[in-house]
């Protein structure tokens, strides 16, 4: 069976260096990942599902926000993501946000972030790759679903977090200060945000299962995709027959 095809949003700067992690996440979820860097790499048509990967602060625009002199700003990203993402929900293509993919996720459906999160909560600031911070999990989540636990031990590599929550989403999880480290939809298409890198503790269960959940929507999409554009087509033709318009 031909493996499901992820597009992976990633940065011009440090995209060598990402994707190929992330490659081996999807690869090993039972997918094969396609790089995007830039619109002209972007082609929904050919994915079965989309990642957003982490990276540069988000620039407060979109959100309402405050700039801060700290924030370090990728603008040309900022346009292809909120370009992929706008797309596939129109097209119900299931997403996996990770870290700074999170609060995209959440921005590009109307909600806000803290750019500086760990004074608003009184948490140490630290950055590490190892699983150093123990989150809780929503137990009536997608998340718990996937990953099986009600606690998770992650890394920290972020210093935005999700303030004001999109439309449609909810938390899935935080952590003892009760900074949102996960969200979701409420709702199909499938799309989950995590607060932490899962693509460097591919060596744990739980971590690994996010991408295998994403790869198993993406094939359920694959499937149902062509239903789906035969039916809009035919609703499509019926409503201009009667001279009415979608």
């Amino acid at each position: 069976m031909t493996r499901p095809r992820i597009g992976v949003s990633v940065s011009r700067r440090t995209g060598w260096i990402v994707f190929p992690l992330m490659a081996l996440n999807v690869f090993l979820g039972g997918g094969r990942a396609i790089r995007w860097q830039s619109l002209d790499d972007v082609d929904l048509s050919a994915v079965d599902g989309v990642l957003i990967g982490g990276g540069d602060d988000i620039s407060p625009t979109l959100y309402d926000g405050d700039l801060t002199l700290s924030a370090r700003l990728d603008p040309d990203r900022d346009h292809l993501e909120k370009t992929i993402l706008t797309e596939a929900f129109d097209q119900g293509l299931p997403i996996l946000g990770i870290c700074r993919g999170s609060q995209m996720l959440n921005v590009v459906l109307g909600g806000s972030l803290h750019q500086d999160a760990f004074p608003f909560y009184g948490s140490d600031y630290y950055r590490t790759v190892l699983p150093r911070r123990c989150v809780e999990v929503e137990e009536d989540s997608r998340l718990a679903q996937i990953t099986g636990g009600n606690t998770m031990n992650v890394n920290a590599l972020h210093r935005q977090a999700v303030d004001r929550l999109g439309d449609g989403l909810r938390v899935a999880a935080r952590d003892s200060r009760g900074m949102v480290q996960a969200i979701e939809r409420v709702a199909d298409p499938f799309a989950v945000g995590v607060q932490w890198h899962p693509e460097h503790l591919f060596y744990a269960k739980p971590h690994r299962a996010l991408f295998a959940a994403l790869v198993t929507a993406a094939r359920a999409y694959r499937r149902d995709a062509p239903q789906l554009r035969r039916l809009d087509k035919k609703l499509s033709m019926g409503g201009k027959i009667l001279g009415t318009s979608r």
